[in-house]
């Protein structure tokens, strides 16, 4: 019977291998260039956004450049923000981009968000940018340096701008403004004004995609298909491949042909092989290539073989992508239904390897179960393609709240919230068999349940490490403007470990707190107050802080408390930071046992008292440096690692 079923199905596979080439070979219209209604010009590795639908799911360009044209923008979205690209120079690897968030304020146009680059997307700053660092809604006077912005200030609060180094080491703002935004422009466009520059944008340039370096090199241009989640190279006679175009020759047909022959028939000899294999064992089932990583995962991690679900269950999850949530440089987010619970679906874009890194990460997630850490339900791996199942969280992220006047959360909560974080983070660095270090912790990744309980989510920046490495090693700078720890920017501070998201909790509990703070409060000074050091003094001196209007004693000690761990945690040095453990032992525990910490670094001094640390001539760190710490009555304390 095998050489009668070897007969036919070649024939059928030699059939379906030559409609497949002919298919394949299609004119180099997979990668045409387009233009905007606004008149921008849309050639590779960009490509059409709303081109895309699920009948095509194949596109030429690189994933996550996908350009979003309307009547009169041209919207690219980077790190769950949308710009509109003015301009994109093919020939020096660049393009020009205006924050389509800047609202027109009378007349000033104000930015309220930093920009975060993935180290995972190729786009980076130009040497062509200059930066602003503005401050709105100040409730003191700056020094006569900075320039006021009058069209947002009102009512007795200014608003003020510096340029990029003309910055101040010593400036205080912390707890006198609402907050700081870092905003790059095109160097020299400040000669029209600050609205001006704003509205013009600033220059990003990119690179060569890792991925796409060998199908470039032969001359192709890589794309990719979110049917199957692997990449491709459109070929210049029209072919696609995978990894590399082949080489131009009078062959090149010829080789096709016999290269389908052998195809063929080799497929044909397997089928046979199966079939009768199939004959004598019918219960026994043959698994597929791409399954294999999976099942290696199921049977290392067999409790968790439940949470592995097809590409075309997370179709089903998601009603083939019909909602989507976000777009973030990791891939974008969708709303999806898992027996009847609303859960958060992450396509990721990216795949490395034969995607062992990526199992590793999943089974690292998988085994977490802390009611402080958002539940990982499931996830895709099939082979380029990867996807999570997230729980969905109804309250939304914490930062949502903590800047709401209107917000009903009081300070119990954001004292049980605050725990409930140092929690989560104590989970990640000691209750797992691979401590896993988040580097993102920051209120936007704070995720609220119905009961206001705190998770911690995306862990697309979190590294995994030993227990027993109490430093490691990681190359770039990763984290968010204002909660990145100093020595994860410069080792000059120290080595990067667990203390580095702790240096971001800190960060992030000051903010709960500044978040309330009251700005119409009697202040003195002026510009030598801030909010850490006023809150420092306060405590030193045992005074009331009188943060909100009416506070009750035990509302006081709650603030006070909180304060305490915040100073503590964002110690400039490391070794003085408490472990995460320690910080829930200064929660948990009483006020009055508290030791005062030293005043850290971010908490600048008086412009008389001493030197200061050079500040980085980008704007990547902390908003305020100093090397001088003012004298206290405490003994300088170093935290076991």
């Amino acid at each position: 019977m095998c050489p009668t079923q070897l007969f036919f199905i070649s024939l059928l596979i030699l059939f379906i291998i030559n409609s497949s080439i002919a298919e394949n070979t299609k004119p180099f219209g997979y990668c045409p260039s387009s233009v905007c209604d606004n008149g921008l010009n849309i050639s590779y590795p960009f490509w059409r956004l709303d081109y895309y639908n699920s009948t095509s799911p194949q596109y030429c360009g690189y994933p996550g450049f996908g350009i979003n044209c309307s009547q009169s923008n041209s919207i690219l979205y980077i790190s769950d923000d949308s710009f509109n690209v003015t301009k994109i120079n093919y020939n020096n690897l660049s393009l020009t981009l205006v924050d389509i968030d800047a609202v027109d304020h009378r007349g000033c146009l104000r930015v309220n968000h930093n920009l975060t680059l993935n180290h995972k997307f190729p786009l980076e700053y130009s040497e062509h940018d200059l930066y602003l660092n503005f401050y709105y809604n100040c409730t003191v006077s700056f020094p006569d340096s900075a320039d006021r912005l009058d069209c947002l200030s009102s009512g007795g609060n200014n608003s003020y701008f510096y340029v990029g180094d003309y910055e101040p080491i010593d400036l205080k703002w912390y707890g006198i403004c609402e907050k700081k935004v870092v905003v790059p422009v095109m160097d020299g466009g400040l000669i029209r004004g600050v609205g001006a520059a704003i509205g013009e944008g600033f220059v990003l340039d990119w690179q060569i995609s890792k991925e796409c370096g060998k199908c470039e090199a032969s001359q192709g241009r890589c794309g990719y298909d979110n049917s199957t989640h692997e990449s491709l190279c459109f070929c210049n006679d029209g072919t696609i491949k995978f990894d590399t175009c082949e080489v131009s020759g009078r062959n090149r047909l010829r080789l096709k042909v016999g290269t389908a022959f052998i195809a063929a028939a080799g497929t044909a000899v397997v089928a046979c092989g199966l079939m009768c294999c199939l004959r004598s064992r019918k219960t026994n089932k043959t698994p597929k290539r791409e399954d294999h990583n999976v099942e290696a995962f199921q049977r290392q991690y067999g409790s968790l073989a439940s949470t592995a679900y097809s590409y075309s269950d997370i179709k089903k999850i998601t009603n083939s992508f019909k909602e989507k949530l976000g777009e973030g440089g990791y891939g974008g987010v969708y709303k999806g239904n898992l027996d009847g619970h609303p859960v958060a679906v992450k396509i990721l874009k990216e795949t490395k390897g034969n995607g062992e890194e990526f199992i590793n990460e999943v089974a690292s997630i998988s085994r977490t179960s802390h009611v402080n850490i958002v539940t990982l339900l499931g996830f895709c791996l099939n082979r380029k393609e990867k996807a999570l199942i997230y729980e969905f969280m109804p309250n939304g992220s914490l930062d949502k709240h903590i800047y709401n006047q209107d917000s009903n959360m009081g300070w119990e909560m954001l004292y049980k919230i605050a725990l409930g974080i140092a929690r989560g983070l104590e989970y990640l660095h000691r209750g797992c068999n691979s401590r896993i270090l988040h580097f993102d912790i920051k209120p936007h990744n704070i995720l609220l349940d119905e009961d206001f309980c705190p998770k911690i989510s995306d862990f697309g920046l979190a590294k995994l490490s030993t227990r027993k490495e109490s430093i490691m090693s990681t190359l770039e700078a990763r984290g968010t403007i204002g909660y990145i720890a100093p020595e994860v920017f410069s080792r000059n501070f120290g080595g990067v470990s667990h203390k580095s998201d702790v240096y971001s909790y800190g960060m992030m509990v000051l903010e709960m707190v500044g978040g309330r703070k009251n700005y119409t409060a009697e202040r003195s000074h002026n510009s030598e107050i801030y909010f850490p050091r006023w809150a420092y003094q306060r405590i030193l001196l045992d005074e009331e802080l009188n943060i909100r209007d009416t506070m009750t004693n035990e509302e006081e000690e709650i603030a006070k408390k909180m304060i305490l761990v915040g100073l503590w945690c964002i110690q400039t040095d490391p070794l003085q930071r408490p472990a995460i453990g320690k910080v829930i032992e200064m929660l948990e525990g009483s006020l009055e046992v508290m030791q005062m910490p030293p005043k850290p670094f971010i908490c600048s001094p008086s412009r008389s008292e001493g030197s200061t640390l050079e500040r980085p001539t980008k704007p990547l760190l902390f908003s305020t440096l100093s090397s001088t710490l003012e004298s206290t009555d405490s003994t300088t304390v170093q935290f076991e690692e």
